[in-house]
């Protein structure tokens, strides 16, 4: 009975976790049905003050009677404070290392390269949490990132290009998503709160990202269009994205939510396609179904271990 109940927690978890990357794949069709004028390292920055905002009062109106169980581990033991403030600046971080990537490397090779560092990096930097990738992860992850090359090389059309800045900036959004992810899973292995959790590290990031909106133009907020793109970014993408994000990652490793969270490039894809009516090459469909299949592996070796627990604990004597 306990192993048909953690499998169940952890098949929740995957959904959370898969959840949460959907909502982030919706980021660039709400940008792209935005109003003119819109800077996309300004609307980050909107988009985290406004999900700190959200995440803040979350924290404060849904407190739970009785926190659940959270998995155990081997902690790094730096100082709470250190911890937060070094996952507030890999907030803030991944924004303006991802748009500038983006920008100066092109969508495709500074998507690629970002979302190809970040579970690897994630994964690495999982060791100092005793959380060891097993071989299905490594396969799994490998499959996955495939999955993303093939799918955004095959919406890159002939004019890629590599701009050396560009892939050291994309290089840094896939190891400032690793390094806030195990600054989480590190906060919520000593027990915080997770939408406590959530709260701090986005406080950090929009207090860092602030100074960015003093010196642009913000009158593309004047639209109702403006205001509906940082609203659903700040809300959905960011509040209830990073609600789903902590309930799978206090129930399952940093590594595996990071491969998870390449279900991220596919929604946007498919996306893509269904809402603004671009076209899916078989390169492309190809990646998706690579993509996703990688992502189901990631899940099948939680659920079997759960049965084999609970096929020994019926087999065990009282």
């Amino acid at each position: 009975m306990v192993g048909v109940t953690r499998t169940k927690q952890q098949a929740a978890a995957v959904l959370a976790a898969v959840g949460a990357a959907a909502l982030w794949g919706t980021t660039g069709t709400a940008q792209a049905l935005g109003p003119e004028g819109m800077q996309p390292v300004v609307v980050g920055a909107l988009r985290i003050l406004v999900g700190a905002l959200a995440l803040t009062l979350l924290a404060v109106a849904l407190r739970p009677r009785s926190r659940p169980a959270l998995p155990t581990g081997q902690v790094a033991r730096v100082p709470q404070t250190v911890v937060v403030l070094l996952g507030g600046l890999c907030v803030a971080a991944y924004q303006v290392c991802f748009f500038e990537g983006v920008a100066r490397a092109g969508v495709a090779v500074g998507t690629v390269v970002a979302l190809g560092t970040a579970p690897v990096a994630t994964g690495l930097l999982g060791l100092l949490l005793a959380e060891k990738p097993s071989p299905r992860w490594i396969l799994a992850t490998a499959g996955a990132v495939t999955g993303v090359v093939l799918l955004v090389t095959g919406s890159a059309g002939p004019g890629v290009r590599v701009d050396a800045l560009g892939i050291a900036a994309a290089i840094g959004a896939g190891l400032s998503y690793a390094g806030y992810t195990v600054a989480a899973r590190t906060l919520l292995l000593r027990g915080v709160r997770g939408l406590v959790v959530m709260a701090w590290l986005f406080v950090a990031g929009a207090v860092l990202l602030l100074p960015v909106l003093f010196s642009v133009d913000l009158t593309w907020l004047r639209s109702p269009a403006g205001w509906a793109v940082v609203l659903w970014l700040g809300i959905g993408a960011t509040g209830v994205s990073y609600v789903l994000f902590q309930h799978g990652l206090a129930r399952l490793s940093a590594s595996t939510v990071a491969t998870l969270s390449l279900a991220e490039p596919v929604t946007a894809t498919l996306l893509g396609v269904l809402v603004l009516r671009e076209s899916l090459s078989v390169l492309s469909a190809i990646g998706i179904a690579v993509a996703l299949l990688s992502l189901l592996l990631v899940a099948v070796p939680a659920r079997r271990r759960a049965r084999r627990r609970s096929a020994r604990s019926v087999q065990s004597p009282p």
